[in-house]
């Protein structure tokens, strides 16, 4: 995951535990989950990674045996589902609206949604300084509104969400059958929709690719370059423990051009000067 779930755990006091990812879609392993929950653990929050949701009907299980809450960091995952359920309903679902995410506005914003309405209320009065009624402060909050702007260019891109979605499918499919088999690419289930916020393969030679096809004017990106258990800040927290699932991730990640103006064209030749790398 990105720095930003870690982020607001800690924020929130509470210690972070990593879980080791699912080797083939790089996402929360259910069963590598149950042996880090203790007395002390009070929640669960998983991360669907790149626009790909979580095993939730897992989690959820786990969740309810131990008493735990789950959150949905859904910062990617823009109307993606599980078994048809929009990710961000089974939790506290968590978005961003980054630019760059499959629903964006035009500046940093997000928003949290959930069934409860208290929690939502709470959550609300935080962000503004921990306050509902105007100079009244009846908790500890933050600076952190949306604002009007952001909120009303949401709404009308709210409404061409789900064309966005489908056009980055499409591209993904252009993508799963065109490259070359040396390439892991984004791990398929029956029940599982992505939307494909990012297209990211796996290989041993990332960093020949990376360069080979920056020769040829193809942009790619590294999500992440550097695992949170190694960034300096968090040494600390995390030296104990034992990330070798994700650290082998981290040295084979690639993540390849996928916006939903890119023409099936382009894709397809982007697909065409990886292959010609590998072969």
């Amino acid at each position: 995951t990105y720095i930003a779930t870690i982020l607001a755990i800690i924020r929130a006091g509470l210690v972070p535990v990593l879980v080791p990812p699912d080797w083939d879609t790089c996402n929360i392993d259910p069963e590598s989950l149950e042996s880090r929950i203790t007395k002390k653990t009070v929640a669960v929050m998983c991360v669907h990674l790149y626009g790909a949701p979580c095993d939730m009907s897992a989690l959820r299980v786990i969740c309810s045996n131990f008493s735990l809450d789950l959150f949905e960091d859904c910062a990617q995952a823009h109307g993606a589902q599980f078994e048809g359920q929009k990710v961000g309903t089974f939790g506290v679902g968590c978005f961003s609206f980054y630019p760059t995410k499959n629903l964006g506005a035009m500046g940093d914003a997000g928003c949290v949604v959930d069934r409860d309405k208290e929690l939502i209320e709470r959550i609300a009065s935080l962000g503004n300084y921990g306050s509902s009624k105007k100079y009244h402060n009846h908790l500890i909050g933050f600076n952190s509104r949306l604002d009007e702007i952001q909120a009303a260019i949401l709404r009308v891109k709210l409404k061409d969400l789900d064309r966005e979605n489908t056009r980055k499918q499409q591209i993904a499919k252009i993508y799963d059958k065109n490259l070359h088999e040396n390439l892991v690419t984004p791990f398929k289930r029956i029940g599982y929709k992505s939307v494909y916020h990012i297209y990211n393969v796996r290989t041993d030679r990332r960093d020949e690719l990376k360069d080979y096809l920056a020769e040829k004017g193809v942009g790619t990106e590294i999500h992440y370059p550097v695992a949170p258990f190694s960034q300096p800040a968090y040494l600390a927290i995390f030296h104990n423990q034992s990330c070798a699932i994700t650290s082998k991730i981290h040295s084979q990640t690639l993540s390849l051009p996928i916006d939903s103006a890119q023409s099936s064209e382009a894709t397809q030749l982007v697909a065409e000067l990886i292959n010609d790398f590998f072969t």
